[in-house]
């Protein structure tokens, strides 16, 4: 049984009390005692590299973990004072403006997830704006069902990654190559990365010095590698093994999850509702279900679906956050070199778009609330408000975020340490260091 439910004392304990992300920040930092590997229904999970029976002091790397603390410097209360939109602060994180768009380049918006400005200006941060590369993911080179972390120098190495992926990643645990860099790097990752990313920049002078832009993507959570393998199979996939390549989204709005394999069928694919809506959202990992941030509130930009209105065969578009100083010089470079095409939005096209996300937020305050009534761990925030979008939402939501949760702790044996046993892929050799159980 795990214990306390007071604050973790070391990585091993965020893993094993749920409270993991799977970022990778915590690699980043002690890169020495701690690895990223894929734990099948989990999602990357940090473990410590075994040295006899010694438990590694993981202090410095508990320090930039996101999972069991996040927040911001400043109340949402001073939010214009400091520039931003007051009536998006509370609930969305700090906000300068918004914009409505896609990239110039039609086959990159086609390409993306929803209208490739991540992609557009990432490209124009390392072609005019005279970055160094982009730090991301991309599909396994190996293993194109799972993911992995890539330094790209190129448009053409930026464009072989285009489009969402619906499965573990941990971004954060290469920031040494933005670290050692010959000049700044853009990173693009979901919410967590980024907040673990700006959590990692005040600890490190040498990276936040080579951060020159931060991109988040919209993210309602991340599914398990266990949620892939059942999307495959209703695919029709029968072997993983026989995956040569799998796009989550992208080549429209929203775009199919397609796989193709080296058998007869050629090409297998499911619709955005079919794989997302009916599979992969139920393997999302368990830290998600208790996240505040879904906007990537901790970016200098974030990009994310414009649902406000019903989409049919679109090219696609993307609604566009500037939170930041730096993302607005940015952006607005972009916008005047004709690499995206980008339109002032007014504040109220967020909640409009994301319609979903205030109530979330409000059933993550019942969420976190529950579990410590419960004895069990839950991550802390700061000046991120949740309990005014509790006391807003209807009497069934109040009870599914409070009863509903206590039942799915059980359901989920949240009381036990988390299983962290490392996932091999099929048909691969193992060459993976000793790990301590658990790590």
């Amino acid at each position: 049984m795990i214990g306390s439910p007071g604050r973790p004392r070391s990585i091993r304990e965020v893993a094993e009390r749920n409270l993991c992300t799977g970022c990778g920040a915590c690699a980043f930092v002690q890169p020495q005692v701690i690895k990223m590997v894929d734990v099948l229904g989990e999602g990357r999970r940090p473990l410590t590299i075994a040295d006899g029976d010694v438990e590694p002091d993981t202090t410095a790397a508990l320090a930039a973990c996101p999972g069991h603390l996040l927040g911001h410097p400043h109340p949402p209360r001073k939010a214009e004072s400091r520039g931003e939109v007051g009536e998006l602060a509370a609930g969305w994180g700090p906000v300068l403006e918004l914009y409505e768009g896609f990239a110039a380049d039609p086959e990159l918006r086609f390409a993306g997830s929803s209208g490739g400005v991540a992609t557009a200006l990432s490209e124009y941060a390392i072609g005019a704006g005279g970055m160094s590369g982009v730090l991301h993911i991309r599909a396994r080179t190996d293993v194109p069902y799972l993911n992995e972390t890539t330094y790209s120098t190129s448009k053409a190495e930026l464009r072989n990654a285009t489009g969402s992926r619906y499965a573990p990643a941990s971004p954060c645990d290469r920031l040494d190559l933005v670290e050692e860099a010959a000049a700044p790097s853009v990173f693009i990752g979901k919410p967590c990365d980024v907040a673990a990313t700006s959590k990692a920049r005040r600890l490190r002078p040498e990276l936040d010095d080579k951060l020159g832009i931060t991109i988040a993507v919209f993210c309602a959570g991340t599914p398990s590698t266990a949620g892939t393998l059942e999307m495959l199979r209703a695919m029709g996939v029968q072997d993983p093994a026989d995956v040569r390549g799998l796009r989550y989204r992208g080549n429209g709005w929203p775009g199919r999850a397609e796989a193709t394999t080296d058998d007869s069928e050629g090409t297998h694919s499911l619709s955005y509702e079919e794989s997302w809506g009916a599979i992969l959202q139920r393997h999302r990992q368990w830290r998600c279900h208790v996240c505040a941030d879904h906007t990537g509130e901790f970016a200098d930009v974030a990009v994310g679906d414009p649902w406000y209105r019903p989409i049919d065969d679109d090219p696609g578009r993307s609604l566009v956050l500037v939170r930041t100083e730096r993302g607005r010089r940015v952006v607005r470079d972009a916008i005047a070199a004709g690499v995206v095409v980008l339109e002032r939005a007014e504040p109220s096209l967020l909640p409009a778009s994301q319609p979903n996300l205030l109530l979330t937020r409000g059933a993550v305050f019942g969420r976190v609330l529950t579990l410590r009534l419960l004895g069990l761990a839950a991550p802390r925030f700061v000046n991120m408000p949740t309990l005014r979008y509790w006391l807003g939402l209807p009497l069934q939501q109040k009870l599914q975020s409070t009863i509903g949760t206590a039942k799915r702790a059980r359901r989920k044996h949240l009381r036990r340490p988390a299983d962290l046993t490392p996932y091999l892929p099929p048909a691969l050799d193992s060459d993976e260091p000793t790990l301590t159980e658990g790590g």
